[in-house]
């Protein structure tokens, strides 16, 4: 019997398949491997909401977590939004609340600063699903075939919320 995360995991499996034979099919004009420009909403705080309660709450830690945290900088707000344990999957970071904070404030040494009325980040989407939430956010990077030009991508990142705060955290990381 095949589960709904089998069925999803499969797709995206089928459909990261295609995009790579697309992007490295031979014969193809570069102008045919090109890409539209990933750009954010016009208005992202609107996408951190939901109609169901659950999920609008479980969207708001992470709204705040963009913009409280990882925008403003403010990690002595952390314990409102982050669980103690606070799982880490990026291989950067070392688990917990206080590994997290000590990476952002003393190891990146990234200083505060006034927390804004609004998000001022891009965001492309916000998906909220049981206790899960995703944002996408556009990624610039330089051409690595002419470092004279960037290009954009979509960085992912996953929070699992539990009892009103972020326990678990994904994204695409690679190490440093």
């Amino acid at each position: 019997m095949c589960t709904r995360t089998t069925r999803l995991r499969s797709l995206a499996t089928t459909a990261t398949l295609a995009g790579l034979v697309l992007l490295t099919a031979p014969g193809l004009p570069r102008s045919a491997r090109a890409q539209e420009p990933v750009v954010g909403a016009a208005n992202p705080d609107a996408l951190f909401h939901s109609p169901n309660p659950r999920l609008d709450a479980n969207m708001q830690v992470v709204y705040h977590i963009e913009k409280d945290l990882l925008e403003a900088n403010h990690w002595e707000l952390a314990s409102r939004y982050l669980s103690a344990r606070y799982l880490q999957h990026n291989p950067n970071v070392i688990s917990g609340l206080a590994p997290v904070v000590h990476y952002f404030t003393q190891v990146l040494k990234l200083q505060p600063r006034p927390i804004p009325a609004k998000l001022g980040i891009a965001v492309v989407s916000v998906v909220a699903q049981g206790d899960l939430v995703i944002v996408a956010t556009p990624r610039v990077s330089k051409d690595p075939n002419d470092a004279s030009k960037t290009y954009t991508t979509t960085w992912f990142d996953m929070w699992r919320i539990r009892n009103g705060k972020a326990d678990e955290h994904w994204d695409c990381a690679t190490k440093m």
